[in-house]
């Protein structure tokens, strides 16, 4: 089976930060700013969205629940309630605190659970405009039984989690610093620890920045590359890039394993205006068939 492209949602401004959930056989991911939360079931082909108050950064589902979510909006985690119908109302159920209240002028921007359900989560720097950031002001953040806790600081645009138990490692991407992160994890903890960089795109000669990634079962990342049009899978041991998967968008944002057997690869993208402007099919989401590998279960949030 050939390696195939498929468009399945429309264009949105800033799609980012998919989520499969298995027991919905759902995708869930944002628009941030259009301030929206969406769920796509690929069997019927149905795609629902609703607002929210504020740029919502990522979506996770709440484990054990059908309508619960723990969402970044603003610098806030909250949990809400949505019963995933177009244009209904969202409810917020809790909120678990706030991040960066000395540095008013960040926003989350990505976030995901740990194989333990833990969440982490970071914020990036105020953006105008597009594609102006101010520089190291976000940090990466975990939220657990204890409460908030800072794991990184001085970041720029935190992005791209994704974590191997059997290698103990987690990785993770500061995307303007064009380079792969990979820290030491301990998975009882949720402590992260001996920072390396395991890939360099510019020593690489990869245009564009890496942005969302996720895993598969063989160990290797896959990454979005902003401003490259494509994914890239990349071996972390050898530092090597192992494939690349064209996108007919430049600014792809992030990616996730779904389907039913967890080999489809939905894959996000931008339409923001920075340096052109971005036609569509530019800010779809796509489905990569074909790609002959399978991901891991996507990690719902385990409230304490």
């Amino acid at each position: 089976m050939s390696v195939s492209v498929q468009k399945i949602i429309e264009p949105a401004v800033l799609g980012e930060g998919p989520h499969w959930d298995d027991k919905q056989q759902a995708l869930y991911f944002v628009d941030i700013n259009l301030k929206s939360i969406n769920k796509y079931v690929p069997a019927t082909g149905v795609h629902t969205k609703t607002l929210l108050d504020g740029r919502v950064g990522f979506i996770v589902p709440v484990d054990g629940t059908n309508d619960q979510f723990v969402v970044g909006v603003e610098r806030k985690f909250l949990i809400i309630q949505w019963d995933g119908e177009n244009n209904s109302k969202v409810k917020i159920v809790k909120e678990l605190g706030e991040v960066d209240q000395d540095v008013p002028t960040t926003r989350i921007n990505d976030g995901k659970a740990d194989p333990k359900g833990r969440l982490y989560a970071g914020t990036m720097g105020h953006e105008e405009p597009p594609g102006n950031f101010l520089m190291e002001k976000g940090s990466l953040y975990r939220w657990d039984r204890r409460g908030i806790g800072k794991m990184c600081s001085s970041i720029s645009i935190s992005n791209g989690l994704a974590w191997d138990l059997r290698e103990k490692a987690m990785y993770y991407n500061d995307s303007p610093e064009c380079k792969i992160r990979q820290y030491d994890y301990d998975v009882d903890t949720g402590d992260i620890s001996n920072l390396k960089y395991i890939f360099d795109f510019k020593k690489n000669d990869i245009e564009g920045f890496p942005d969302g990634m996720t895993i598969d079962t063989d160990g290797n990342l896959w990454v979005a590359v902003f401003d490259g049009s494509c994914v890239l899978k990349i071996d972390p041991k050898a530092g090597s890039v192992l494939q690349k998967i064209p996108i007919p968008a430049k600014q792809v944002t992030s990616v996730t394993f779904g389907g039913p057997n967890l080999d489809v690869l939905f894959v996000t993208t931008a339409s923001m205006n920075i340096k052109e402007e971005q036609k569509p099919p530019c800010g779809a989401t796509f489905m990569v068939l074909g790609l002959g590998v399978k991901g891991h279960h996507n990690v719902n949030f385990k409230l304490p």
